[in-house]
């Protein structure tokens, strides 16, 4: 057997975490369009970054002028397009990355589905949980006034239901925190958790 032969071996998720020097998981920020969960993710992101670690952000609205531009905003659809951004955040825990993915994603069913993907303690839920009102009154894209005036079918929030998480690992009041003191937070829990270095 030669020396190339006899180093051949399969590398595994927990020999990528060393190498990366962190424990991947995903990190699975929901809420309500305009509720925060794309700007926290995106300052979580440069904030590990910056740290020197190796994290990855999926937003829903960007997955979809790609991996998802087939779906519409059906629930069939809106499944297909979460079971996706999930087996995706799978494989990109599985080489050892932190993930971050921010998405409505409306239904516990469809959450859960995504956990049941994941070892214990990789799926990281947060809720973030801006009141409706809040939302509308911030509405960056006008959406919400467009589901009000019936130009935006089934959106959420104003005629399909969002099903807020019952034991998400961590909650975020993001109308009264600011996105730095979201990021901290964040930073934080996964420093706890052991997930990133102090």
């Amino acid at each position: 057997m030669s020396s190339t032969q006899s180093e051949l071996r399969d590398i595994s998720k927990n020999d990528r975490a060393q190498a990366l020097g962190q424990k991947p998981c995903v990190i699975w920020l929901t809420g309500l369009s305009a509720a925060g969960k794309s700007s926290i993710a995106s300052g979580l992101q440069s904030t590990l970054f910056n740290r020197g670690l190796h994290c990855f952000l999926l937003d829903g609205d960007t997955v979809r002028l790609g991996l998802s531009r087939d779906l519409g905003y059906s629930d069939a659809d809106r499944q297909e397009h979460i079971r996706r951004v999930g087996e995706i955040s799978r494989l990109f825990v599985d080489a050892g990355l932190i993930v971050l993915v921010a998405l409505i994603s409306p239904f516990r069913v469809e959450r859960n589905a995504v956990r049941a993907l994941f070892e214990p303690g990789e799926f990281i839920e947060v809720f973030v949980d801006t009141p409706l009102a809040v939302c509308e009154q911030r509405d960056p894209k006008g959406l919400y006034r467009r589901a009000r005036a019936g130009q935006v079918p089934l959106f959420t929030g104003i005629d399909s239901p969002y099903e807020a998480p019952e034991q998400a690992e961590v909650v975020l009041a993001a109308n009264e925190m600011g996105i730095d003191d979201c990021v901290a937070r964040l930073v934080d829990f996964l420093q706890t958790r052991g997930n990133i270095p102090r």
